[in-house]
């Protein structure tokens, strides 16, 4: 990094963020994060940031209003602070999934969130795997969207050996172009696809599957795992259907409940994620989540915004072993 830019670190990510610190040779710069006891917070940074390049390391995941707010407040403060340009890593962007109006009356909340954002002063927002790509759109500032799924592709690539052993299931019709990239980079194997569709009370159904799982070692993919019962109930199917063996890919962890109770009955033979968002103490202690780490990719995503240099390369960091924890 040039001397010029300075990384701090929000409540959200704080682990990533001295990871990312490290292979920068960098320290965090120190911010103080204060709480009323009117519920309020204030976010100020400890030393100047006048004429420099600012990077904030901060996932709005849960808690979702807390930690965006925390970022909203000290981008004001950088702002009036003088900050020549201030940069947002959001590894995990919360309110995504509300990117249009499924029916009357209906918020659109991530546009919202992106107005609120550029409002607050935001020069950059770098993300991984947002939830719809259109959501770029939502926002006036320069947005960069990195994909994940390369680096989760290449752990899966150390432990294959034979691409005709496997099939890339996309668990939905959604989800097909992400299964078909990782298909590719695993030597270009088969793909199936879950036909889901929902109860009346709204829990998915697997109604088929789309082809061939017998006797294959299945990795579903997906951007994230929320409660976890469309991943469980895509992964009984698999195994219905005569699937070997069934790990599931997943960028975000956001893991609400019951998604504990459902990854701790094992239906899955590996669950792999990245730390866009932190585990809670409880899953650590699952035999079966693997962590990928993203602190590579970022740090070099960062590297090359002081530099001005393409982010094409930022995906070299992914074929890095040590990324795996």
């Amino acid at each position: 990094m040039r001397d010029d830019a300075v990384l701090f670190s929000l409540s959200a990510n704080q682990e990533l963020a001295e990871s990312i610190a490290r292979k920068l040779k960098v320290k965090l710069s120190p911010r103080s994060i204060r709480r009323f006891p009117s519920g309020e917070i204030i976010v100020e940074p400890e030393e100047s940031v006048r004429g420099k390049q600012v990077f904030i390391i901060q996932s709005t995941c849960p808690p979702v209003n807390d930690n965006l707010m925390e970022v909203l407040i000290f981008v004001d403060a950088l702002r009036r602070s003088s900050a020549k340009e201030i940069n947002l890593i959001v590894p995990y962007f919360g309110y995504a999934r509300q990117d249009r109006k499924a029916k009357p009356r209906q918020p659109i909340t991530a546009s919202l969130v992106a107005k609120l954002l550029d409002v607050a002063g935001v020069d950059r927002v770098v993300t991984v795997n947002i939830h719809a790509a259109q959501i770029q759109g939502f926002f006036s500032c320069l947005v960069d969207d990195l994909t994940a799924v390369p680096l989760l592709g290449n752990t899966v690539k150390a432990e294959v050996s034979d691409p005709n052993e496997i099939v890339v299931v996309s668990p939905d019709h959604g989800g097909v172009k992400r299964a078909r990239d990782l298909a590719m980079q695993l030597g270009n194997c088969p793909i199936a696809i879950i036909d889901k569709r929902r109860k009346n009370t709204l829990e998915p159904e697997v109604m088929s599957i789309i082809g061939d799982v017998k006797d294959k070692n299945c990795y579903m993919v997906d951007d994230m795992i929320d409660t976890g019962r469309s991943a469980v109930i895509g992964a009984k199917a698999l195994k219905d259907a005569g699937a070997k063996s069934v790990k599931i890919l997943a960028v975000h962890p956001a893991f609400s409940d019951p998604c504990f109770d459902l990854l701790k009955e094992c239906h899955f033979d590996e669950v792999i994620v990245t730390d866009s968002i932190p585990l809670a103490d409880r899953f650590k202690s699952l035999p079966c989540i693997k962590v990928i780490s993203l602190a590579s990719m970022l740090a070099e995503c960062i590297d090359r915004i002081t530099k001005n240099a393409p982010l094409s390369a930022v995906y070299e960091a992914y074929a890095i072993p040590e990324n795996i924890k």
